[in-house]
């Protein structure tokens, strides 16, 4: 279900929140990929998540609009080129890793100093 190389303190730690709040919002997320894929912002849209507010792209949903654990915020891959948090001579590598976003939904986990990205599928319409 969720990408191969994905972190063990992922897989314990938050990936059954991750999960239930995607489940409610997975629709909403779907929808914004294409909105930036489709107004040609970028081929790569990233949902960075975090239980505080956090200034990596723009708050989507917030955890109390929808009872969930997580925020959710959207942005794109050249956000994370100008912050310096994917380097420029690991672009190609990121992009040779990331999935289609018509089928899976990246998230990048933020947690303290525990950071990941998450590649989850969307539920079959």
């Amino acid at each position: 279900m969720i990408s191969d190389f994905n972190d063990p303190e992922l897989n314990g730690k938050y990936l059954g929140t991750i999960t239930s709040d995607f489940v409610k919002i997975s629709d909403y997320l779907k929808e914004a990929a294409y909105q930036i894929k489709s107004r040609g912002f970028s081929d790569y849209p990233i949902f960075p998540i975090s239980k505080e507010m956090q200034p990596i792209g723009k708050i989507f949903i917030g955890k109390e609009e929808k009872g969930l654990d997580w925020n959710y915020f959207m942005t794109y891959v050249d956000e994370f080129i100008q912050r310096k948090l994917i380097a420029e001579e690991a672009l190609e590598e990121f992009k040779k890793a990331y999935k289609d976003p018509d089928e899976f939904c990246c998230l990048f986990v933020m947690d303290g100093a525990f950071t990941s990205f998450v590649y989850i599928p969307y539920p079959n319409d």
